[in-house]
Formats: structure tokens, C-alpha cells, sequence
């Protein structure tokens, strides 16, 4: 039998990447322990559950409910999230 279900309300931490101008901030926010890689062109790797994910100026880097990291591109982040 189909069932619909909604999201459970959750808040997150987030910061957009802009690129070389926040490659600091991005690092303080994810901490030491998280590797990040430059990956050419102001490209950004984080290594996820899934692996290492590309999070190109513009993205959002999300902390997930269980402390990992991953991309989110602007518009599905608008379209899911709002300021609290």
C-alpha cells in the first residue's frame, strides 16, 4: 500500500561557499578532523558518506542531523530550508 509521508522538521547549520573569499570560514566550520580539497577552479571537495562530493561558489555546505558535511546547490537549498 502507497502511504504519503512528510519531512520531519529539523534544523541545520549551513554557510554558503563563495569561493576563495570563505575557504577559511568553510574550514572552521567543518573543523581540522574534515578534509577539504581544492580541486581546481574554486571547486571544492568534501569528502561525504558517499565520498568526496564537488561544492562549487555558490553552494551550501550543510551539517547533517549526525555531524557530516555535504553540498547542497542553491536552489534545492532554497526550495528545503529556511532562516530560523
Amino acid at each position: 500500500m502507497i502511504r504519503k509521508y512528510r519531512k520531519r522538521p529539523v534544523e541545520i547549520d549551513a554557510i554558503q561557499y563563495r569561493g576563495d573569499m570563505n575557504f577559511n570560514e568553510i574550514r572552521l566550520f567543518v573543523g581540522n578532523n574534515h578534509p577539504l580539497h581544492h580541486m581546481g577552479n574554486q571547486v571544492l571537495g568534501i569528502e561525504t558518506l558517499e565520498g568526496v562530493m564537488h561544492a562549487n561558489p555558490g553552494d551550501y555546505i550543510i551539517k547533517g542531523v549526525s555531524g557530516e558535511f555535504y553540498p547542497c546547490k542553491p536552489d534545492i537549498f532554497a526550495k528545503t530550508y529556511e532562516a530560523v
